[in-house]
């Protein structure tokens, strides 16, 4: 039987696999996805400073989502941080999908993102 813990060092390596070849600049920062069983997260990240430039959660309130670990709530997450680059000047964006599966609630998020004027 796989652990919880044994499934996140798995994709703890996937995602560290990825990220080498995956950097956000100021022009271009790295959205990066970050699922739990209850919630989802997404940030714009500049790694070349170190920086986030925006974020967005299924915890903030002006979402009022009841539940946080579903697709709409991925969805409205998506929608939100998109608003916020576009609020700091972000367009264009390079998608971290941080070692998940681009399945599920990771692709609702990309997907609302994308809708909402991202471009990746």
């Amino acid at each position: 039987m796989i652990t919880k813990t044994a499934k996140n060092a798995v994709r703890k390596k996937r995602h560290a696999h990825v990220r080498r070849s995956i950097t956000g600049t100021a022009e271009r920062p790295r959205l990066n996805v970050f699922r739990s069983n209850k919630h989802i997260y997404a940030q714009l990240i500049d790694d070349v400073a170190g920086v986030t430039v925006a974020s967005a959660s299924s915890l903030d309130t002006e979402l009022n989502v009841e539940n946080g670990g579903n697709k709409d709530a991925a969805r409205q997450v998506g929608e939100l941080v998109a608003k916020r680059a576009i609020d700091n000047g972000q367009e264009t964006v390079v998608f971290d999908r941080g070692g998940y599966l681009y399945h599920g609630r990771v692709k609702e998020l990309a997907d609302a993102a994308r809708e909402a004027g991202l471009k990746f």
